[in-house]
């Protein structure tokens, strides 16, 4: 057990933890971004809103939530102490810089880091904590005709003030009562600034990413000459460039079309 402990406290354990936890934060990047297409639909909300309703009531993916908030937090204090350690370590810069083949990325993942978690206290405030534990979001109704597959949508004031939810059929009529979270996205993607600092913070995410993913195959020794270079192809184009991209379009969308 002490050579367990030993080992995760070494510079390597911090950075094994660090490589693990992001690694796991880039998988739920891929369902985060592929949920929030749904934006995309014209459907008054109805498909976002089914799909937001779905991650925070539906048990198994709670509990993968909850891991997630915790890897956060996890990576996060990993990085501000390999961070202090390397500083502590170093603690007088040279006169002369030298010359360094490492990229601008890794240069500043601190800053990049700082920019994020900021980001990600905002993200999580304005729509994680107003949907789940504050008062301040509306319920949509939407009701949906089997026969013809046509849906009509209408605000929705529950008697309850407990009510989260409900799905009923009545006349051949599906009838969805859920939160609106697509009205808070919408609302929030009006602010110019908060769209600003939306992609600037995507931008992080890029270079954050561009740097991250490959770090961290190399941290767990997962290094062979056929294999690098498929994984530099995924972390640059799908995770530095595709994810960020499709991230930033929602506010941008929302601004410039659908204001």
């Amino acid at each position: 057990m002490s050579e367990f402990k030993q080992t995760f406290n070494s510079s390597l354990g911090k950075k094994l933890i660090m490589a693990l936890t992001g690694l796991f934060l880039c998988t739920f990047l891929i369902v985060h971004v592929g949920g929030n297409l749904f934006l995309f639909k014209n459907d008054k909300g109805y498909m976002f809103n089914v799909y937001a309703n779905f991650l925070t009531h539906f048990p198994p993916i709670e509990v993968i939530a909850y891991l997630l908030y915790l890897c956060i937090v996890v990576h996060t204090i990993y990085a501000v102490v390999l961070t202090v350690r390397n500083r502590k370590a170093r603690p007088i810069a040279y006169a002369v810089q030298p010359k360094s083949d490492a990229s601008w990325s890794s240069k500043n993942m601190g800053l990049l880091g700082s920019i994020l978690f900021l980001f990600l206290v905002i993200h999580m405030s304005d729509f994680w904590y107003s949907y789940k534990y504050s008062n301040n979001i509306g319920f949509k109704e939407y009701r949906t005709d089997l026969a013809t597959g046509q849906t009509t949508v209408a605000d929705y004031n529950p008697v309850s003030p407990s009510f989260e939810n409900s799905f009923s059929t009545e006349n051949d009529t599906e009838i969805l009562r859920v939160k609106d979270l697509h009205a808070r996205v919408a609302s929030s993607f009006s602010n110019i600034w908060y769209v600003l600092f939306y992609v600037v913070a995507m931008g992080a995410v890029s270079f954050h990413l561009l740097h991250g993913f490959q770090s961290a195959f190399r941290t767990l020794g997962w290094v062979h000459r056929k294999y690098t270079p498929i994984v530099e192809f995924i972390g640059t184009w799908f995770f530095a460039v595709i994810i960020p991209l499709g991230f930033a379009a929602m506010p941008v969308v929302y601004y410039f079309i659908r204001s």
